[in-house]
C-alpha cells in the first residue's frame, strides 16, 4: 500500500466517527465494528474479512495519538486529492499529481513546488507515519494446525476400506473471546509486524529471512485486555470426534494425509491437514504381499501325487476351486486372479495360494498296508540320488 493511498483514505469515515471524536469514541466505534466484521464470526465471507482489515487499519492510525496527529496534519495538506497550495496571490487551490508528489522527482514544472520536501518526495516526510516506506497494515489469515492420529484396523477393514471415528485434540479459536484473544473482542494490530505475523531480518549480501513475529507470536494481533481462558493467544484446546474414511488397500504402518481435516484456521485461513498412521491387525488365515493376499492350503499326499481339485477360501467371498496338477511339490504357489487386495485404481490383486503337503500322524491298518505296498512298488527310485550327485560334483 503506497503512502498516497493512505493519505487519500478517510479513516474517520471507516470507523464512522467525526474528525473531532475523542479517543474513547474511537475505541468504542472500533470495538463495535470489530465484533460485527471479525472473520471468525463471518466464516467464508470475503467482504467481511476485507472490512475487518480496513477497520483494523483505521484503528491502528486513529487509536495511536502520535499517528493520528501526523495523519491529520498530512490530510490537512490535501483536499479531494489536490495539494492545498497556490502561487503567490492566488485565491484558490490548484491540483498537483499525487504520483509526482510521492515520487522522487525534484524541480521542474509542478514538481518544483514540492521541492522543499527533499529528494525523496513527500513519501519521505510521511514514512514515519505509515512505517516501512508506506507498506499497509494487513492482518494475514493463518493456517490451522496439522494433526497426527493413529487408528488400528482389522485385516479385512484394511483390505476393503473402512469409516472409523477418530477423537482428536487441536488448537481452535477460543470460544470465550471468539478467537480474538481479547476479553472485549477488540485486539489491536501488532505494531511490530503490521499484522502480517512475520518479520524480516537481514543476513548480509542482500538476503533476508522471514521469521514469526515474537511480539504477537505470529498472529498479527495483540490483545489489549487478554482473555482469561486463552491468555491472549486467541487459541484454545478443542476436542472433537470425526468420521474418517480410510481407503481400501492400506497397509500396516502407512501414513495417510487428509487435506483440510486438521485444526481450523484463523481469520479466514485454511484448515490444517490430518495425518493418520494406520496399524493393521494380523489375520489367522490370510497374509499380505503388496496388492496380493496370501494363503497356505494343506493337501494330502495323494492329492499332490495324483492331482485333483481343491477348494480355497477367499477373504470375505465364496471359496474358489483350483486345479492341482499331478505331481505337485510341497511349497508350490498357484494364483487365483482378482481375489487379492484393492489397488489404487480400483482393481484387485491376486490371491497367492501355497501348497503344503501334509503327513498324517496316525494311520489305519489299511492305510499302512497301502503305503507299504507303495514303498515296495517304488523301491528302485531314490529321491536323494540327484542331491548326492550334485554334492560330489561341487
Amino acid at each position: 500500500m503506497s503512502t498516497k493511498d493512505f493519505v487519500e483514505k478517510d479513516y474517520y469515515k471507516v470507523l464512522g466517527v467525526p474528525k473531532d471524536a475523542t479517543d474513547a469514541e474511537i475505541k468504542k466505534a472500533y470495538r463495535k465494528l470489530a465484533r460485527e466484521f471479525h472473520p471468525d464470526a463471518n466464516k467464508g465471507d470475503d467482504k467481511a474479512e476485507e472490512r475487518f482489515k480496513q477497520i483494523s487499519e483505521a484503528n491502528d492510525i486513529l487509536g495511536d495519538t502520535k499517528k493520528r496527529k501526523e495523519y491529520d496534519e498530512a490530510r490537512a495538506l490535501f483536499g479531494n486529492g489536490g495539494f492545498r497550495a497556490g502561487p503567490p496571490g492566488a485565491g484558490g487551490n490548484f491540483n498537483f499529481d499525487l504520483g509526482d508528489l510521492f515520487g522522487g522527482t525534484q524541480g521542474g514544472g509542478q514538481g518544483g513546488g514540492a521541492g522543499g520536501f527533499g529528494g525523496g518526495g513527500l513519501g519521505d516526510v510521511f514514512g514515519g507515519l505509515f512505517n516501512r516506506g508506506g507498506t499497509g497494515t494487513r492482518v494475514q489469515p493463518r493456517r490451522g494446525q496439522d494433526i497426527e492420529s493413529e487408528v488400528t484396523l482389522s485385516f479385512t477393514e484394511a483390505v476393503d476400506g473402512a469409516t472409523v471415528p477418530l477423537r482428536m485434540s487441536s488448537q481452535a479459536p477460543c470460544k470465550a473471546c471468539s478467537g480474538t484473544g481479547d476479553k472485549n473482542g477488540t485486539p489491536r494490530v501488532c505494531p511490530t509486524c503490521l499484522g502480517t505475523g512475520q518479520v524480516s531480518r537481514g543476513t548480509g549480501g542482500g538476503f533476508s529471512l522471514t521469521d514469526p513475529c515474537v511480539d504477537c507470536k505470529g498472529r498479527g494481533l495483540i490483545a489489549q485486555d487478554p482473555c482469561d481462558v486463552c491468555k491472549g493467544s486467541g487459541r484454545a484446546k478443542s476436542s472433537r470426534t470425526m468420521q474418517v474414511r480410510i481407503p481400501a488397500g492400506v497397509s500396516d504402518g502407512q501414513r495417510i494425509r487428509l487435506r483440510g481435516k486438521g485444526g481450523p484456521g484463523e481469520r479466514g485461513g485454511p484448515a490444517g491437514d490430518l495425518y493418520v498412521v494406520v496399524h493393521v491387525d494380523a489375520h489367522p488365515v490370510f497374509g499380505r504381499k503388496g496388492d496380493n493376499l496370501t494363503v497356505t492350503v494343506p493337501v494330502d499326499f495323494t492329492e499332490a501325487a495324483l492331482g485333483g481339485e481343491v477348494k480355497v477360501p477367499t477373504l470375505g467371498g465364496p471359496p474358489v476351486t483350483l486345479k492341482l496338477p499331478a505331481g505337485t511339490p510341497n511349497g508350490r504357489t498357484m494364483r487365483a486372479r482378482g481375489k487379492g487386495a484393492v489397488r489404487k485404481d480400483g482393481t484387485r490383486g491376486d490371491l497367492l495360494v501355497t501348497v503344503e503337503v501334509t503327513v498324517p500322524r496316525d494311520l489305519s491298518t489299511e492305510a499302512r498296508d497301502a503305503l507299504e505296498a507303495y514303498r515296495k512298488a517304488t523301491a528302485g527310485h531314490d529321491p536323494r540320488a540327484e542331491l548326492f550327485q550334485a554334492a560330489k560334483g561341487a
